[in-house]
């Protein structure tokens, strides 16, 4: 295999759509470093796991030998990124973008290796713009390419708002490629149309178009909606050891291939040879005590990640499970059942209020891991031992109605 093609083979993995591949292989063929760009809007101040799916890609393009400009959006972040929402963000203040912009350069580094990153910031020269040049920006595109876009033709179809200045957003993204010269721009699946506009725009400014590479949206602690801190599903890199320990160790099996798959170094026929052993007998857990010691030493240490998983240990036969544990198997909808509502017809609780207190009271656990949010939906096909005080367990299983 030639070297082009493993390093096709690498950019390759769990990505979700290269556009174009052969244009991808003609730039690699040049043998100089490519400038591969991905921009993040500083709109919380802590990264999780999710975003770390796109900079785990930067890295392996850094081992490749290439430069990656890591863009921080503090003047998109004003704006707010309107994809896959149905309804107008609410812009943040220059001094929350400013804030959160920073703990991302203190974050980004304990994945990417600093010799080869850019960090760059779009206000550099989007403040610069003045009205003329922006009207010359918004007239690069047309309202119907526009309402194209997945999100804005749902909203547009619906009578909701679109407000004038969420069409920006797409075209201010488009135009730091134009600037930066991008060669690669990666992003999520949800920013399929605005990584194309990047590729079109620099075509119109006369600059050579980026390749695009899209990356799947890695899912949450639910196994269904897509990671998010405000929705609670979320792994933290800056959360304790303990606290991302058990997490990780709360995914279900299935989930468990995706994550590998997506946040593992580990080689594809290394995490394939994992597959084979539990499909000859091996307790998936043991397995997942492997990803989790991985990730957590990579934004902790060795040390701390050994010291979570004695502690998790400690805590698991600390509240053994007793052998007349109940088996559950509840039929669910299509849009899943509250923890609130399964743990009442598990039995654990007399009603959906008692396990509300429960929960905020921090009695309630899935598989060892407390929970606060009960009102979280599960859906079918998730499997889990169900705590709630110190004596009440259950094995709760849950398939379609």
């Amino acid at each position: 295999m030639t070297k082009i093609q493993e390093a096709m083979d690498l950019i390759a993995r769990g990505a979700d759509e290269i556009l174009l591949q052969n244009e991808l292989r003609k730039k690699l063929e040049t043998g100089r470093p490519l400038k591969i760009k991905a921009g993040f809007d500083p709109t919380a101040p802590d990264l999780h796991l999710g975003h770390t799916v796109l900079i785990n890609k930067l890295r392996q393009f850094q081992q490749l030998g290439h430069t990656v400009v890591f863009l921080i959006g503090d003047f998109t972040g004003m704006i707010g990124d309107p994809s896959g929402k149905n309804a107008t963000r609410p812009p943040l203040t220059h001094d929350q973008i400013k804030q959160n912009a920073e703990t991302y350069q203190q974050q980004i580094f304990k994945i990417l290796d600093p010799d080869q990153t850019e960090i760059a910031f779009n206000s550099t020269w989007m403040d610069k713009a003045n009205a003329a040049a922006i009207i010359r920006l918004a007239s690069s595109y047309t309202v119907a390419r526009m309402l194209e876009r997945d999100d804005f033709n749902k909203r547009y179809k619906a009578n909701q708002p679109i407000a004038i200045h969420e069409f920006l957003y797409p075209l201010v993204q488009a135009y730091d490629s134009v600037v930066l010269e991008a060669d690669v721009e990666l992003g999520g699946t949800d920013q399929r149309f605005n990584l194309l506009m990047g590729r079109q725009l620099q075509e119109t400014y006369g600059k050579t178009p980026q390749i695009v590479l899209t990356m799947p949206i890695l899912e949450g602690l639910d196994g269904v909606q897509k990671m998010s801190k405000s929705l609670g599903n979320y792994i933290g890199i800056n959360e304790s050891a303990n606290e991302m320990f058990g997490k990780i160790m709360s995914v279900s099996d299935a989930l468990m291939w995706r994550y590998f798959e997506l946040l593992s170094f580990r080689s594809l026929e290394e995490i394939n040879g994992f597959k084979l052993q539990v499909a000859q007998g091996e307790n998936p857990r043991d397995i997942k005590f492997k990803l989790a010691t991985e990730i957590i030493t990579r934004f902790h240490d060795g040390k701390a990640a050994a010291t979570a998983q004695a502690d998790f240990i400690k805590r698991f036969r600390h509240n053994a499970r007793p052998d007349d544990m109940p088996e559950v198997v509840i039929k669910v909808r299509q849009e899943g059942m509250s923890c609130a509502h399964i743990m009442k017809a598990a039995g654990l609780v007399s009603s959906t209020s008692d396990a509300h207190r429960m929960a905020k009271q921090g009695a309630v656990k899935i598989d060892g891991v407390r929970i606060e949010d009960s009102k979280q939906l599960l859906q079918a096909g998730f499997t889990a031992v169900l705590q709630v005080g110190k004596r009440k367990f259950a094995s709760v299983t849950l398939i379609d109605e």
